[in-house]
This record gives C-alpha cells, structure tokens and sequence, in this order.
C-alpha cells in the first residue's frame, strides 16, 4: 500500500470514525490505495496490516446529490447479503462529510479477479471460461429471484412504467450531447418506443450486470456482484439484454468497451437466454429489445464521451476513437430488433 494516502481519503480520520461506530475492527494504523475501474464513484483498498476493507465514497468535487448513492449502494448490499447474491458483507455507511470530505461506506474485501477481456480469459481456457460465464447468469437468476418486499426493499424503485420511462431518459440524454448527424440512431429510438414489450413482474436490477462488475475466485464461482450504484426496482430483463449485448462479438480493434465473447469456451449469447430463461422461469421471447435498447444505451453513453471530448473535457487517452464506435453500436441495435 501505498506510503501517501490516495486523494479522497484520510486513513486517520477513518480509522477514528471506525473505532467509534465498529470497535475492535480495525488494529493498527490504516493504508489506503485506490483501486482502479468503476464507472464513476471512487474505490478504496484499505488494510492495518492484518485485515483488509473496501470504502466507497463519491468523485472528488462532486454534488452532494452523490451521498443519496452511497446509501442506495449501502442499503441494497445491506439487503442482499443474507440472501443467495453474493456481495461484499457492509460494515458502515456515514453520512458525515466532515470525516472524508463526502458520504461513504466501508464493506468486507472480497479475494477475487474481474474479468475485463478476452485476453484475461484467457488463462481459464474454454471449460472454465464457460463455468464463469453460466455462473454469471445463473447468480442474475439468483437476484431476480430476491423478493424486493422480504428484504426491505419494496420502496427502491418507481416499476410502474419503467421502460418507457428508461427509453425517455436515454433520449434527452443523446439530445444534450448531439453536436453531430448520427445515421439511424432517431430511427432506432423511435422503433425501440413502438415494440415497448410487456414487462414481468418487477424485481431489483443491478443495471449495470457484465462480467468485469462481478469478482470471480479461483474456483471460478462469483465471490461478489460489484459496483450497485445503478440498481433500482425494475425490469429484470433489461439486466438480460445489457448482458447479451456484451456477449456478442464485437471485433474493433482497441475499442474502449470491455466485451469478453472472443475468448474460447464463451457461450453463445442464444445459451445464456436458455439457461436464464431455465433458471427464472420467465418469458425471454422479447430479448431482442432489451439487447437492442442495450445498444442504443451504450451508443447515447459513448456519444456523450465523444461530445466531452470535442470539448476538451476529458482527461487522459483513448477518447479519439470513441466517436468512431458510435455508429456500430447503432447498427447493432438496428439489426437486433430487425433480426429479432
């Protein structure tokens, strides 16, 4: 760990704040690292040498608004950890700014790999690649199952109309970064609105369910589902499609978007409907809107990336390229509700 703490985070200050609330945790002094990944709150490795603990708090300089996700984030893994889901145990939420600058929760370390690409597949090989990723539906099926109300979370979400809503959402966003002519993207919101399919019964979503959000250990069984800060009751199969979509093959070469279906033993995204729809029970049939509206909302994301980066709002590499992805996620989309 590293000598100086990271940005973000005061391990004396922690340290003070975990005596008080959890005595007897912690037994020296605290390191911290920030661990990388994560689509937007920080992440903190932090140890006395001894014992290891996870702490999750918002972007440095960030609206206030952030502290509602630390308890969302904190109040779902709370919810789930005595159920079949995997998740880290939750140790304390504080929503006292003056301890690290920000609302934040501490949670158990859990040991294991996050899987980004083919390449870090690899290693597995086919067989145990295969396991990781049937695995993979098969604890979506395991939260699924969660009964929001018997676990307290029957007021975590607005279901009624949630689609539709989604789909609105999704399309204000693309119109506040549209600086540029994007062929077939109207198109294919507007056939998205059309083919609304029915929801099933409304269960909480991760929102954000792919392989690199999940630590699989070296048995290659998921040790923890990760980064809950998009999770909401809704529409379990939009969990489904966002997991089909980044199933499917996508050969760009040095595409930011980390998508696992090159490595061998993957399965095919029609096997992993099957065996979701044998776990769950429910009626896949409508997949191919749930990938499609996956699609497009990976393309408004990338395109509002690509709009920063016109900007000069980005920080670091490998932003030039994302306006070039664009329209392949719109044809993708195009062609999956299409093709059905």
């Amino acid at each position: 760990m590293s000598a100086s703490p990271p940005p973000g985070l005061d391990p004396e200050k922690l340290r003070g704040r975990l005596d008080r609330d959890r005595p007897g945790l912690v037994e020296g002094p605290l390191s911290a690292r920030l661990i990388e990944g994560g689509r937007s709150n920080l992440t903190y490795a932090v140890t006395d040498g001894t014992h290891d603990w996870v702490v999750r708090r918002p972007p440095l300089g960030h609206v206030l608004a952030t502290a509602h996700d630390m308890k969302r984030e904190f109040r779902v893994i709370s919810a789930l950890h005595p159920t079949a889901v995997p998740v880290p145990a939750p140790l304390l939420l504080c929503e006292d700014p003056e301890v690290l600058g920000a609302p934040f929760y501490v949670m158990e370390y859990v040991t294991g790999t996050p899987y980004r690409t083919a390449e870090q597949l690899a290693p597995l090989g086919p067989e145990r690649t295969r396991a990781a990723l049937l695995g993979l539906v098969d604890t979506l099926v395991e939260l699924h199952a969660v009964d929001p109300a018997a676990v307290g979370l029957a007021d975590f979400g607005r279901p009624e109309g949630f689609l539709d809503r989604q789909l609105r959402r999704w399309g204000k966003q693309l119109d506040a970064s549209r600086n540029r002519d994007l062929a077939g993207v109207d198109e294919l919101h507007a056939a998205l609105g059309r083919s609304l399919p029915h929801s099933p019964a409304p269960t909480v979503i991760h929102g954000d369910y792919r392989l690199d959000n999940v630590l699989i250990g070296d048995d290659d069984r998921i040790k923890a589902v990760l980064d809950w800060e998009m999770s909401t009751l809704g529409d379990p199969l939009t969990d489904l499609g966002l997991l089909v979509m980044y199933s499917a093959p996508l050969e760009i070469t040095g595409s930011p978007i980390s998508t696992t279906a090159g490595a061998a033993g993957h399965p095919a995204p029609a096997e992993l409907i099957e065996r979701y729809a044998a776990g769950s029970g429910r009626d896949t049939s409508a997949i191919a809107w749930y990938t499609a509206f996956a699609w497009f909302k990976l393309a408004v994301i990338l395109e509002g990336i690509h709009y920063r980066y016109t900007l000069g709002q980005t920080v670091g590499g490998g932003f030039e390229r994302i306006g070039d992805l664009v329209p392949v996620f719109i044809e993708h989309g195009l062609t999956t509700l299409q093709e059905g």
